[in-house]
């Protein structure tokens, strides 16, 4: 036996038996999914006390200065990434819900279907609304 049959043997194999009969392990998608969720987050909580800050500042301000405000470049960079972190966190964080609880295979893959074209649609029509603010302003 050489170095590398005695070190795979040495590992401890925790799959179920039919899991090692079907060769069944790891699907490899799940550390980048952690990933992804976890790089959503970073940046929502880096967004979120700009957006809150610039929603206050429209307290008592007219329909003119919040547009002028979603006007300025930086200003329609910031919520548009805001808006592609919000969706594809929710999508990343629906798609674990559905995976973890629904346990009817049509059920589960329709849900994925709905989460997914609800914010496609979502962050599309978002996008869409500060395209047309910050361009006709």
């Amino acid at each position: 036996m050489n170095e590398s049959q005695a070190a795979k043997s040495a590992k401890p194999d925790y799959r179920t038996p039919i899991g090692r009969a079907r060769g069944l392990g790891s699907a490899k998608s799940g550390t980048g999914h952690f990933w992804w969720q976890r790089v959503t987050a970073i940046v929502l909580a880096l967004l979120v006390p700009w957006l809150v800050g610039t929603l206050v500042s429209f307290v008592g301000a007219d329909l003119g200065t919040v547009q002028a405000t979603l006007a300025v470049p930086l200003n329609a960079i910031l919520l548009a990434a805001f808006v592609l972190a919000l969706f594809w966190h929710a999508k990343l964080g629906m798609q674990v819900v559905i995976e973890d609880y629904v346990h009817a295979r049509a059920l589960e893959v329709t849900l994925q279907l709905v989460v997914t074209f609800a914010c496609v649609f979502g962050a599309l029509a978002s996008l869409y609304a500060i395209a047309r603010i910050a361009l006709l302003a």
